[in-house]
């Protein structure tokens, strides 16, 4: 399994993967309207992945047989406070269940702060997503606290769950 840069021909992968509102919720919250398009896909993918100029990072996971299994997003890069955040973590049905989530994180984590020379790393998960939170603090988050109730959905509540890695606490996992 690797990371690679997100490309646009991996957009319509992407589009069949988001396949319910629910689905969009959860990777996206409202930055996306459902269903999801090829231009408000441009739109996100565009001037990222670049060192140095970009303040954002996508990525796909790609199994050994070279299909696309996962994507995960590095943006809210800020340079000034060496911080950034994770977001838009999803996981193919195909690759579910075999560790592809905590790979995925630990690699993006390596990444900002191997390549970006980040002190800190965040990310934010609805309450929904059990099996996310676990698969967080596998890779080394830890969680900080929670926002309660701060997405409506479907007539329900959704709380965000925090959690973030600092590079020294990353470093030291490293070392174990």
């Amino acid at each position: 399994m690797q990371l690679a840069f997100f490309e646009p021909s991996d957009i319509e992968q992407l589009k069949q993967w988001i396949n319910t509102e629910e689905l969009l919720m959860n990777w996206s919250g409202r930055l996306f309207s459902f269903p999801l398009t090829n231009e408000s896909l441009n739109w996100y993918i565009q001037d990222t992945n670049v060192i140095d100029t970009s303040d954002a990072f996508i990525f796909k996971a790609v199994d050994e047989q070279g299909n696309n299994i996962g994507h995960i997003s590095l943006g809210g890069i800020s340079t000034l406070n060496k911080s950034a955040r994770i977001s838009r973590v999803f996981v193919s049905e195909a690759g579910r269940n075999k560790g592809v989530c905590t790979f995925m994180v630990k690699e993006v984590v390596k990444f900002g702060f191997e390549h970006l020379k980040l002190h800190r790393i965040g990310m934010g998960v609805y309450d929904t997503n059990k099996a996310a939170v676990t698969c967080y603090e596998k890779a080394g988050l830890t969680i900080e606290g929670i926002n309660k109730d701060i997405f409506l959905y479907n007539n329900q509540y959704w709380s965000m769950i925090e959690l973030a890695i600092l590079d020294n606490e990353w470093r030291a996992l490293q070392n174990k």
